[in-house]
């Protein structure tokens, strides 16, 4: 964050930095301004990545292709951002246009994130792009998340007679399997074949001579915007194994209209570029988009080419990055020469 605040002062461009983030309130949220029209267009990036090894924080390039660690989720977007707020600043905008640079996208804590800050300090806007990958498609829709734990108890015997025992990690293998038949897990929309399931975490038993008679597993569900996640968990409790049930985090679903008049000029922007239709898709996982939603915003995730993110091998298209800039200063210029869609 202090190397981007550099980077826009060595440029001419003022910054405005908001502390009171993270679980401690000790990271700091970024703001740059261009253009002082209408309409009021935010461009979102966040910092902060999911840990990785070492030598994934020395980037490298390969064939046209950038790898390391956050290069697709989503430092690459960022930096392009970065550029094209200079772009408009150089060339003038008709329109205003706001970075916000969060540091804790990827995290979860007590306490007001990053974005929420933002918001509550009057960074709204008409419209937000938030650079998460998308292959340049525009992601219209996300779905929700619902993070639930499960408590299954057994009976202990000793390691040599398990059938005395109940065990209790086999009842979380078959409450899991049970899981995957409900009904919540099969429904699907027009951009999305099926929620997601993800058994994230599991702890059972604690020597290896004892049938466990304590298990607890983690589920992370990403669900439809149709969904409701109290009837999810419903369900959940509906399986006739004794468990209890503990909804650890949830966050709903993001959606804006596929016909939006800013959906349609960054359509129009995006099919300039794109070798391809870039229709308004899907996106499985969670965004920043949510905390504007709530402030009554709407937004959608667009981004440059590539793959791997959260993963040892992530890289992002080289070529895509000066593409996606030039796109973000094409749609600003547009809005700009024409004033709000609406």
């Amino acid at each position: 964050m202090d190397f981007i605040n550099g980077w826009f002062e060595a440029r001419g461009l003022e910054t405005r930095r908001y502390p009171g983030a993270g679980p401690n309130g000790e990271l700091t949220s970024l703001v740059v301004r261009v253009g002082s029209g209408e309409p009021r267009i935010i461009l979102h990036g966040h910092v902060d990545v999911v840990p990785g090894d070492e030598w994934q924080f020395e980037p490298y390039e390969e064939n046209g292709e950038l790898y390391g660690r956050g290069v697709y989720d989503m430092k690459g977007a960022l930096a392009a951002m970065m550029y094209a707020v200079q772009d408009l600043y150089e060339i003038g905008c008709d329109c205003t246009v706001e970075l916000l640079i969060v540091p804790d996208e990827e995290r979860e804590y007590e306490g007001p994130t990053g974005a929420e800050i933002l918001i509550r300090n009057g960074h709204e806007g008409d419209f937000l792009i938030t650079g998460e990958p998308t292959d340049f498609h525009i992601g219209t829709q996300a779905k929700g998340v619902l993070d639930l734990r499960i408590t299954l108890l057994g009976k202990s015997a000793h390691g040599s007679v398990p059938w005395l025992g109940k065990n209790a990690v086999l009842f979380a293998y078959e409450h899991y399997r049970r899981v995957l038949e409900l009904p919540f897990a099969s429904e699907r929309n027009e951009l999305f074949p099926y929620p997601s399931v993800n058994l994230a975490r599991i702890i059972g038993g604690d020597v290896i001579n004892r049938v466990p008679d304590r298990c607890t597993y983690d589920l992370d569900i990403r669900y439809l915007p149709q969904q409701d996640p109290e009837e999810i968990t419903r369900q959940i409790r509906s399986i006739d194994i004794p468990s209890e049930v503990e909804a650890l985090f949830s966050r709903e679903p993001t959606y804006v209209s596929r016909s939006s008049p800013y959906v349609n000029v960054l359509r129009e922007v995006a099919a300039r570029h794109f070798h391809g239709n870039p229709v308004g898709v899907g996106r499985h996982g969670a965004s920043d988009i949510v905390y504007f939603q709530r402030a009554g915003m709407p937004g959608v995730e667009f981004g440059p080419i590539g793959g791997g993110h959260h993963g040892p091998r992530e890289y992002v298209v080289s070529d895509s990055l000066e593409t996606y800039r030039q796109m973000l200063v094409q749609f600003c210029q547009i809005l700009g020469r024409n004033g709000s869609p609406y």
